[in-house]
């Protein structure tokens, strides 16, 4: 056949034909003048899935061509703080959100659009985008706020007055790879017989003395519930360990632990541990750290100690202290602390008790905690030191750097996380504007007017202690879609009560506790109002429980997939509302119970649906390409010969 010939047929110029064929596997030359016969049968019976294909092609080429001239275009700046989430930062970006998680997908972080992404993720993906990022000091994040205040405190205090405190040990992993059976060897009582489905849901401090030397430790839950909680366990930590069972590697939270660390910049000991199982693999445990985390281990000829240890059977601990001790030694210079000065710490665990009233616990930082000292945070007086207890629960008069104490007197609940302070003035300091409602919203009301379409799953949460409800509170946050929200309109401390259940009522709300009570007299007012009430005492019940709601709400996304094109050849019979044609299937395939568009001069003129498919005498299911047969046509009867017919199908597809 003629090359014009078939450029003519096809509907396109030669010269545009001879550079397009070749992308799709028809390389017959720049300079050819005919065809064989096949070969262009098979290039005309093909064009329009070529065509497809070509017309993909050329999107794909235009979309990389955008992308190696990005960097010559100017690039839009944006500024970032430490920590964002994914949605914040498509906003930012004025991109959407899809196209954000895709780029984080594509460098193998998998986000939802309420989980936060560091500053250092953001400037990847953001040159990925074509966006300059840069940060945001104005909107730091609270924690390093508290750090730099914390920083200025220290700053201050003259170096001739600093001596030698106990080292704070920040113990990091992935969940049940033994962390609180670590801290159970070394202080040598059973801590792990009272967590609920033996994991850790608390954070905690304790001191212990080895070689006559005082070490802090801080344990740190290791679900990935308590992400924020392990922040925090960083930032007022020396040295951390990063504990990785070696019969089960490097974990999704091993990773993240890892990453925290680097953040915040503190060194660290390798702990294997679990070494007395028979399924243990020590040197594949560090193959996985070298390969995956980049850590390479001392005997492999990097810096990284790794330290085997099992925790149950009480093997490798004492090398392990050792190596701490050492490492603090090397940060000798760092740290130091002012035993005379006024107490300034941080806060690592707050709540309620029923008997004591507000009380939390405390990690002093630098001077020494007195009893009868009245605290501050912000100018704002919380009460005065009533009662100190050390992590033994024993009575002490005074707590010194790097101890961890339990206060009792103050008047309000401090948030996790706040740094108080030692103010005698205290006459001048009002309790003023500490409006601390323990109950507060999650998820705000968006703006948008999409939102009022989302359906929302109204939540009233009581917990133990802080540290529990931010942790629901987070871990409900990445449950959120598009399309089913869940709200919490309070969270609170102490037992479910009976002003819990009527606000619950009032808001069309769940009430949901976490290590909390329900008395009989609540629960039967609860009866009686309808209102739904579930205690748990495991956080992923929790959360598995309302990952099914959300999937329930979720109405599924209707997609459209095309299945293949017919040819009109002849009309057989016209009815009111129908037609009998005959028809050759161009492309793709034809199904029955298929949704149709009937096009004529590459408009869509009308839609339909078909019933029923003949080859010959015979009822079929589908008909395949190049084949011809009978087609029953449901809809506006105006098909002629010639008209194209495009078969299409709509799917449900659930997020």
């Amino acid at each position: 056949m003629n090359f014009t010939e078939l450029a003519r047929i096809l509907k396109i110029t030669p010269q545009e034909l001879r550079d397009k064929l070749p992308l799709v596997g028809f390389d017959i030359g720049q300079k050819a003048i005919k065809v064989d016969k096949q070969i262009a049968n098979r290039i005309i019976s093909q064009w329009p899935m070529l065509f497809r294909r070509l017309k993909e092609i050329e999107q794909k080429n235009l979309e990389e061509a955008k992308i190696k001239n990005m960097d010559s275009l100017e690039k839009k700046q944006i500024k970032v703080p430490s920590f964002i989430t994914v949605r914040d930062f498509a906003t930012l970006a004025n991109l959407p959100v899809n196209k954000i998680l895709t780029e984080l997908m594509k460098n193998s972080i998998f986000s939802s659009l309420n989980e936060k992404i560091d500053f250092e993720t953001a400037v990847i993906i953001g040159a990925d985008l074509g966006l300059e990022v840069n940060p945001d000091i104005e909107q730091e994040t609270d924690d390093n706020q508290k750090k730099d205040e914390l920083k200025q405190i220290m700053g201050q205090e003259e170096s001739k007055n600093l001596i030698s405190r106990p080292p704070v040990i920040v113990i990091m992993g992935h969940v049940d790879h033994g962390k609180t059976r670590l801290l159970d060897a070394i202080r040598e009582t059973n801590i792990i017989t009272s967590e609920a489905g033996g994991i850790t849901q608390h954070i905690g401090a304790y001191q212990i003395i080895h070689n006559n030397k005082a070490i802090t430790f801080i344990d740190t839950p290791g679900h990935e519930a308590f992400t924020a909680m392990r922040n925090r366990g960083a930032k007022i930590a020396d040295i951390a360990i990063l504990l990785v069972a070696a019969d089960d590697g490097v974990k999704p939270q091993t990773i993240e632990a890892y990453r925290i660390i680097e953040a915040a910049k503190i060194p660290f000991v390798v702990a294997i541990n679990k070494i007395d199982k028979p399924e243990a693999n020590i040197e594949n445990t560090k193959q996985e750290l070298s390969n995956q985390l980049k850590i390479i281990p001392e005997d492999w000829g990097g810096k990284t100690v790794c330290v085997p240890i099992s925790a149950k059977n009480n093997t490798g601990i004492k090398d392990l202290l050792d190596m701490l001790l050492l490492t603090a030694d090397f940060l000798q210079d760092d740290i130091k602390a002012n035993l005379q000065a006024k107490a300034t710490g941080t806060i690592i665990e707050s709540h309620i008790d029923k008997g004591e009233g507000p009380v939390a616990t405390i990690l002093i930082q630098n001077g020494t905690l007195k009893i009868k000292d009245p605290l501050c945070f912000n100018n704002q007086l919380y009460g005065r030191v009533k009662a100190l207890k050390n992590s033994l629960g024993q009575n002490i008069t005074t707590a010194g750097p790097s101890t961890p104490a339990k206060i009792i007197g103050l008047k309000v609940v401090p948030s996790v996380g706040d740094i108080l302070i030692i103010d005698e003035n205290n006459e001048q300091l009002k309790i003023k504007n500490i409006k601390r409602t323990l109950m507060e919203k999650v998820v705000q009301q968006n703006k948008n007017k999409e939102d009022q379409k989302v359906k929302k799953i109204n939540l009233l949460v009581k917990s133990d202690v802080l540290g529990s409800g931010e942790a629901i509170e987070g871990s409900l946050a990445k449950l959120d879609n598009q399309k089913v929200r869940i709200n919490i309109i309070n969270k609170g401390l102490g037992n479910i009560t009976e002003g819990d259940i009527i606000r619950a009522e009032t808001s069309q709300a769940q009430v949901v506790g976490f290590n909390v009570k329900l008395v009989p007299k609540v629960e039967e007012l609860a009866r009686e109002k309808k209102v739904e009430v579930k205690i748990y005492s495991v956080i992923y019940e929790l959360i598995n429980d309302f990952k099914a709601k959300v999937k329930e709400l979720t109405e599924p996304d209707v997609q459209r997939v095309d299945i293949g094109r017919v040819k009109v050849l002849m009309i057989f019979r016209t009815e009111r509302g129908s037609q009998i044609i005959g028809g050759k299937v161009l492309d793709g395939r034809a199904e029955t119970e298929s949704l149709i568009e009937v096009i004529r001069n590459k408009e869509i003129i009308s839609l339909g649906k078909i019933n029923k498919l003949r080859i010959g005498k015979q009822e079929v299911k589908t008909i395949e390409v190049d084949q011809e047969g009978g087609f029953q046509y449901e809809g506006q009867p105006i098909i002629e010969e010639g008209d194209i017919l495009q078969f299409y199908k709509l799917e449900n597809i659930t997020k």
